[in-house]
């Protein structure tokens, strides 16, 4: 049994990252986080110490690495975050499972690595729709075909905010990185995970709530479009459901909106077992979205711009 400290326990993603320590059969020994409504704590892991204060926090897990196990630290805290409580936890002699984005930049994966090398520890990022049944079915497909052209790709993803997300620190782009980052970085490493390396990336549209662009892979061509928005959900969802999640590939929709739930499970489950996904796996999607937030904008050609495009730009 691997004994867990997570950084970030107030956060949303962190009952995820709880459950699945419960799941695997490990044990959750101390949490921190400067808010302190983490009830949540009592239904699955009861006996866990908790601080407010990350010196505090820091100087129990210390003490207790020195008196038995502490094996893995989980960061669920603010992205803005992650690049010091990774080190802190590498150094604190533990391997460490991180949310997304890991980082906002490569240069910053680097300096991890080079963590990596100095304490001997490992640093895992939950990419969890790599464990996703239909992404893995999409790839297996798409590695499998024989065509001489790139598959048509449609990534549309609204999910709905209210006016509490830009008073948040993921309103504020110095913390979050901006809305492409935020909410998209998980998709951009699916699209890289099923169609390959990326071979152009431009910048359409790029505001504080939404954001849209094109990307081409090796075997795939892909106009995407996401935002925090509610009113960009299309009508024939708008008063039903707050988000919207749709990929297309070569007009067919790729049906992925259940079987999210347990995704963090599979995914402590394969770290676990030594099949995680680790700094290079990362790289990838880092580099995506490092790109896209400072990319310059550029009008869409060649039928690149996605359809819902068309609005923003009247």
């Amino acid at each position: 049994m691997k004994r867990f400290a997570l950084i970030g326990a107030a956060g949303y993603i962190a009952p995820r990252h709880m459950r699945a320590i419960k799941d695997t059969g490990n044990e959750l020994v101390c949490a921190y986080d400067i808010n302190d409504s983490v009830g949540i704590i009592d239904s699955l892991s009861p006996q866990s110490d908790f601080f407010t204060e990350f010196e505090r926090f820091y100087d129990f897990a210390w003490t207790l690495k020195r008196q038995q196990p502490l094996d893995i630290v989980s960061v669920c805290s603010p992205n803005y975050l992650h690049f010091s409580h990774i080190n802190a936890g590498l150094r604190l002699g533990c391997d460490v499972i991180c949310e997304k984005p890991l980082v906002p930049s490569p240069k910053m994966l680097d300096e991890l690595a080079l963590t990596e090398k100095e304490t001997g520890k490992r640093l895992w990022n939950i990419l969890q729709l790599r464990h996703h049944q239909a992404i893995i079915s999409l790839r297996d497909r798409v590695l499998n075909e024989q065509r001489t052209h790139k598959h048509e790709v449609e990534l549309t993803y609204i999910t709905s905010r209210g006016r509490w997300y830009m008073e948040s620190w993921k309103g504020d782009p110095r913390k979050s990185f901006g809305v492409a980052t935020n909410i998209g970085v998980h998709f951009y490493d699916m699209l890289h995970f099923v169609f390959g390396k990326l071979q152009r990336n431009v910048v359409h549209f790029s505001h504080e709530h939404k954001a849209a662009g094109y990307l081409e892979y090796e075997n795939a061509r892909v106009r995407w479009f996401l935002s925090i928005d509610a009113d960009d959900l299309p009508e024939s969802v708008k008063g039903k459901k707050p988000t919207y999640r749709s990929i297309t590939v070569d007009g067919d929709e790729i049906e992925f909106s259940e079987g999210f739930t347990d995704l963090h499970t599979v995914s402590y489950q394969a770290i676990l077992d030594g099949k995680g996904y680790g700094i290079e796996d990362a790289r990838h999607c880092v580099e995506t979205v490092d790109f896209i937030r400072t990319a310059v904008q550029a009008a869409p050609q060649n039928g690149e711009g996605h359809p819902f495009l068309t609005r923003l730009l009247r």
